[in-house]
């Protein structure tokens, strides 16, 4: 099959998804055709891969470049010139008009091609609640031949604050369980932690959202009852408050901002504990990564959280802003050597419920349904 994937190009979680779920259907034989304004981070060289770069001419006369105009273009032009079954759009704004213009636009020259939203959180929670987007979301998913969401808890929120009209489907985000492993980086870690000292772990794109804040709030708690260090992965609005935040607390000796990282299996590997304390997760995929690399994790109970993080089984939950039961729950973990081994074990069986080689055949199993029933109606 050959299928056009749209998406965001960054560290964010439709993005990875995105972009993941492309190299796994390219190993599997699948024709694949990513369309984004750059080369999205996670994406390796595949044979079966291609890649278009959404190109926005900027004139004096438009204050903001018309993205997605170009981005409608150019989806016209890849799935004119490599004969595409399907578009696969993540993330509702503005893939998911796009490609409804693109379909219009198609069909004026005899072609037509079904396509799909997946929502990915921000753009039904946030974004596209916004009554600057709202009608345009609505319509734009309303008319895809098929719509997934990456949790139940996105899916009940979709209907809450949408109208919309069709079947969400909901197929979970997944991990790369091969890459995502447990492995031994002993020497790494006792680079940075010489003396035995515990690794707690946060990741994210820093925006305010996540709650970056609390991170070291709970770390400074911890930190005060055992040694331990902090390693804070990823860049964002944000950062600079935390880093000066940091230094109120005198903590800074053992925090470690080390910015955006390919590598990020290899750092979770010597992570002890995951920290996510997000006001919102649509799914939280950067804690089930690292999960699959046998790392317990304290998160909040928001969004969809509670469906990967089982409570007092592969971590604990607290309420958004509750650090000191955060550390609570951190502590009892990391003093008790047997109990951690457990929690960790428990978080790599756990992961592998959502690995690639579950979840992809079920997006396999759809985009064959979308392709068959459109080509029975056309």
């Amino acid at each position: 099959m050959k299928i056009g994937i749209v998406c965001y190009p960054t560290f964010g979680g439709s993005g990875v998804l995105a972009t993941e779920l492309g190299m796994a259907l390219s190993a599997k034989g699948h024709e694949i055709h990513f369309i984004t304004y750059k080369q999205p981070v996670r994406l390796h060289f595949h044979p079966n891969i291609y890649y278009h770069e959404v190109s926005v001419p900027t004139y004096p006369l438009f204050d903001f470049p018309p993205y997605e105009t170009a981005l409608t273009s150019t989806m016209v032009n890849v799935i004119n010139n490599n004969n595409l079954d399907l578009l696969h759009v993540h993330y509702a704004i503005p893939h998911a008009s796009a490609a409804y213009f693109a379909r219009q636009i198609l069909k004026k020259t005899g072609k037509d091609i079904p396509y799909i939203t997946t929502l990915h959180g921000t753009d039904i929670t946030l974004v596209g609640k916004d009554q600057t987007y709202a009608p345009v979301v609505t319509f734009s998913i309303n008319e895809s031949d098929a719509i997934t969401a990456v949790s139940d808890n996105l899916k009940d929120e979709t209907y809450r604050h949408f109208d919309i009209e069709k079947e969400i489907i909901v197929i979970p985000n997944f991990v790369d369980t091969d890459r995502f492993q447990h492995s031994n980086k002993e020497h790494f870690k006792k680079m940075l932690a010489p003396n035995g000292e515990r690794i707690l772990a946060h990741v994210s794109n820093f925006r305010k959202v996540k709650r970056v804040e609390d991170v070291v709030a709970m770390f400074e708690k911890v930190h005060k009852q055992l040694p331990s260090k902090l390693l804070m992965i990823g860049d964002g609005p944000e950062r600079q408050n935390i880093e000066e935040y940091c230094r109120t607390l005198n903590i800074c000796s053992d925090i470690r901002f080390l910015g955006k990282q390919d590598q990020v299996d290899e750092i979770l590997s010597i992570t002890d504990l995951f920290v996510l304390p997000s006001q919102y997760e649509s799914f939280g995929l950067s804690a089930l990564e690292a999960m699959a690399c046998g790392v317990p994790v304290i998160s909040t109970n928001a969004g969809g959280l509670p469906e990967i993080n089982v409570q007092g089984v592969t971590g604990y939950m607290s309420e958004v802003g509750d650090t000191d039961d955060m550390a609570k729950h951190a502590v009892e973990m990391l003093k008790d050597e047997e109990k951690l081994k457990q929690f960790k074990q428990n978080a790599i069986a756990h992961a592998k419920t959502f690995s690639k080689q579950r979840i992809i055949p079920l997006y396999e199993h759809l985009y064959e349904s979308v392709v068959a029933n459109y080509k029975a109606t056309v």
